[in-house]
């Protein structure tokens, strides 16, 4: 009989599986949009639910049945935007070609920006003579944790690129959010596909048994029992990475494509259930429900961006919400 095998578990493709370099992500790349509008949002995550939902999709075999769909719950105080920061193109990419900062700025920024001064927002018509310089435009925001259900003090800061080809129009829609809040209703809409960024659950330093599933060896092996078979071929002079080995897992940055927001709502007791969320707390703002799971535990920044990639799937939502059950 032939020798049985499974395929191989852990995927090589996210190599190399090193830590985050902070708790929450930064967004690398940006889809390319004609509207001008902030292209990304973030929300903490609350928990997860059900929802009971009627199928108007006339390709799906479930059309026209009330189907049950997981989601997931974040809760989305609006983001302050704090700064303006301006890129030009170089042979070596993108460059900072200057910042304004709002005069107005929340006391808790300092106890995430060590020294920061009052804001330079004088400075912006100084820039405004560089027009022709510059290349992109992204706006430095600041979460408002004291408005969710976590209620600690200390803010993230993070850089979202605005949206649009003509740069005249991209830079006076900057200077009209500078110092103002944004909501999630500003950026996304019901039915919207977005793309998930998050970093996600840590677990320290794991053996190759449970980072990667390998087999337990017998009881007669000669060497460890948790332990790879066979470190590599003959002759190789040397260990290859793709050989199972002990190390970090969890608490990698990961993004997840295509998902789809079912609801944004703008009032928390909608939806919070009898004494708060199990390890989070009450919503008391705007929230949005998105189908599926997200990366991260609870209390976790999530980063929602419009899709890069969004293919062949409908923009419009193809699901009419019967109920949302949370426990």
């Amino acid at each position: 009989m032939p020798k049985e095998s499974k395929p191989r578990r852990g995927s090589l493709q996210f190599y190399p599986r090193k830590r985050a370099k902070r708790i929450y992500p930064r967004i690398k790349s940006y889809p390319e949009e004609e509207k001008i509008e902030l292209l990304a949002f973030a929300g903490y995550k609350a928990g997860m639910a059900h929802a009971v939902i009627l199928d108007t999709n006339k390709n799906s075999p479930t059309y026209g049945k009330e189907i049950v769909v997981p989601v997931t719950i974040l809760d989305c105080p609006p983001l302050k935007v704090v700064g303006i920061r301006f890129y030009k193109k170089t042979s070596k990419g993108l460059k900072v070609l200057g910042e304004v900062w709002a005069k107005k700025l929340p006391k808790d920024i300092k106890r995430k920006i060590k020294g920061l001064k009052e804001g330079n927002e004088d400075k912006i018509s100084e820039i405004e003579k560089k027009l022709d310089e510059i290349a992109e435009i992204r706006a430095i925001v600041s979460t408002q944790p004291r408005l969710s259900g976590l209620r600690k003090k200390k803010p993230e800061i993070f850089e979202i690129k605005i949206g649009g080809k003509d740069i005249k129009e991209v830079f006076r829609f900057a200077k009209e959010i500078l110092g103002k809040d944004i909501k999630v209703s500003d950026v996304f809409k019901d039915g919207d596909l977005v793309d998930v960024i998050g970093v996600t659950k840590g677990f320290g330093t794991e053996g190759p048994v449970r980072r990667f599933g390998i087999t337990i060896q017998p009881r007669k092996a000669t060497q460890k029992r948790r332990h790879v078979g066979s470190l590599g071929a003959e002759g190789v002079g040397r260990v290859l990475w793709t050989v199972p080995h002990a190390g970090q897992m969890g608490f990698f940055t990961r993004t997840e494509f295509n998902k789809r927001i079912l609801k944004i709502g703008f009032d928390g007791k909608e939806i919070n259930p009898k004494g708060g969320f199990k390890r989070y707390g009450l919503i008391s703002s705007n929230y949005v429900l998105l189908i599926g799971s997200t990366p991260g535990p609870k209390k976790r920044l999530i980063i929602l961006r419009h899709a890069i990639r969004p293919g062949r799937k409908p923009k419009n939502l193809p699901f009419e919400i019967k109920e949302v059950i949370v426990k």
